[in-house]
């Protein structure tokens, strides 16, 4: 079982601690992706399980095997950076087959593996290129390459489609995905993009300030959230939070009261923030909808869909609608519904979700 467990881990650096204490489990074939904000802690957290960054505290395991004083060459995993890290001087096929020669694999071998790895990345004809000669997608293809040829344990990625233009890396992520459900090996990628964290995982770790906020599957976490640092955090845009007070019939922002059911009696009176995703609402009423009137500020076409930047209250909100190939029949929106059940609720002082008892 070439699964990875993190217990307790800490990194501190003197008397700074920057990683307080994680635990998690990823299971073997299972691809899981760190994701949060530069400083959040999840590279350095991906540096440790890589023996990169010492481990100042807690335990690591691959494959039930402690890994905490075990030197990089000897933990079967193998990373591809946001650099790419390729030799200049050598061509594509020298630079993958460049860690096997280490080894003192023979030399049939190797000519094999790279053939064979060559054909799933498609750099067949490029093996007698150097780096100069690529594009980006193509160098981190190598990259990636040269990883895969290895056949570890445990794939590591630490940011690695960062310098890609939107296109390329809107490409390289299909490219990965179909890479990992064809070689099933355990991988752990990390990332600041959300979008990225949402299309490649099986599950999601969300980040914040060296701990863990949620762990779970990507429509886990957009459908319910642990509290508001995820809610805003995954979804573009974002999910919109709004200061209100809970009623005996829903919550009231501002002027307008939200109707809902399922809170326990007592509630009335206490203090929430309500979450409302922008992809959440309708122009039209229906059943169990209420009305937000809103006081419309632009409309911004992306195609098929248009975001309708407002204010609401005190609040600025983004809602996204239809545009039916046309936006003109938004620019005179007044009012958006939002349906009760897509409602999400969240205690205004600790920010932590609030379930149907309160």
């Amino acid at each position: 079982m070439s699964g990875v467990n993190l217990s307790g881990i800490v990194k501190a650096y003197g008397a700074v601690e920057v990683v307080h204490g994680i635990n998690l489990d990823v299971a073997e074939k299972e691809f899981v992706v760190l994701v949060g904000p530069s400083g959040c802690g999840k590279s350095t957290t991906l540096r440790m399980i890589a023996g990169l960054e010492e481990i100042t505290a807690g335990n690591l395991m691959i494959d039930g095997r402690r890994m905490n004083r075990i030197a990089p060459k000897d933990r079967d995993v193998a990373m591809v950076f946001q650099n790419y890290a390729l030799y200049p001087h050598l061509n594509v096929a020298d630079n993958m087959a460049f860690g096997l020669r280490i080894r003192k694999m023979p030399k049939a071998e190797i000519a094999t593996t790279i053939a064979d790895v060559a054909e799933i990345l498609g750099l067949t004809n490029y093996l007698e290129r150097r780096p100069a000669d690529l594009s980006g997608g193509q160098r981190q293809r190598v990259a990636m390459g040269r990883a895969i040829v290895r056949h570890p344990k445990v794939f590591l990625f630490d940011e690695p489609l960062s310098n890609l233009d939107a296109k390329l890396r809107t490409q390289m992520r299909a490219e990965i995905k179909r890479l990992h459900n064809r070689l099933g090996v355990t991988s752990i990628y990390v990332t600041h993009d959300q979008v990225e964290a949402m299309t490649l995982a099986d599950r999601i770790v969300v980040m914040n300030d060296g701990a863990i906020e949620q762990v779970g599957t990507p429509m886990e976490l957009f459908n319910h959230p642990a509290n508001t640092f995820v809610a805003g955090f995954l979804g573009s845009p974002p999910m919109n939070q709004m200061k209100g007070v809970l009623t005996e019939h829903g919550a009231k922002i501002g002027d307008t009261e939200i109707k809902f059911d399922g809170f326990a009696n007592g509630q009335a009176g206490r203090d929430v923030i309500v979450g409302i995703r922008p992809e959440h609402v309708t122009l039209a009423a229906g059943e169990q909808t209420s009305a937000l009137p809103i006081e419309l500020d632009l409309v911004e076409p992306l195609g098929s869909e248009a975001l309708l930047h407002a204010r609401f209250g005190n609040d600025n909100v983004v809602f996204k609608a239809d545009t039916k190939g046309d936006i003109q029949h938004l620019s005179g929106v007044g009012e958006v519904y939002v349906p009760a059940p897509l409602i999400k609720l969240f205690d205004a002082e600790t920010g932590h979700a609030l379930n149907a008892k309160g």
